[in-house]
């Protein structure tokens, strides 16, 4: 796989804030009407099932990849499943988790700095986010 097409730190960072505020704002909105606060189990879960399923159904993208024409694929080149995203989204979660965030900053840099531009949780799932039109 060509290491020219990994989509790198700030196109995926630029995409999870997109995430963020496309599905954060409605969750919260309706999570206030629903339940009087913004915050709450409700919107944890649904942004949750959004990552995990959205790139499932959708061919490796969220809302915030396509808008950023960037996407997950699995480096066996296989359909994104649910085994691969349970695997990106919930052990890789909970490894970030577990470490307090600094995983997560090792992370940041793991895309900033490599050549592959992978992450932990695409070590772990064994995945890559890669520019549309990358085969």
């Amino acid at each position: 796989m060509n290491t020219h097409y990994h989509a790198g730190f700030w196109r995926r960072f630029g995409a999870a804030i997109l995430d963020g505020l496309i599905i954060g704002i409605p969750l919260a909105i309706i999570s206030l009407i629903i339940f009087g606060k913004g915050d709450t189990l409700f919107t944890n879960i649904v942004s949750f099932l959004y990552s995990l399923l959205i790139p499932i159904v959708w061919n490796g993208y969220t809302i915030g990849k396509k808008i950023c024409g960037i996407k997950i694929k699995r480096l066996d080149g296989m359909p994104i499943g649910i085994g691969t995203m349970l695997l990106r989204q919930l052990v890789g979660g909970l490894i970030y988790g577990f470490t307090f965030g600094i995983a997560l900053i090792v992370s940041a840099f793991m895309v900033g700095l490599r050549e592959d531009k992978r992450a932990i949780h695409d070590f772990i799932a064994g995945t890559v986010v890669v520019h549309d039109g990358e085969e």
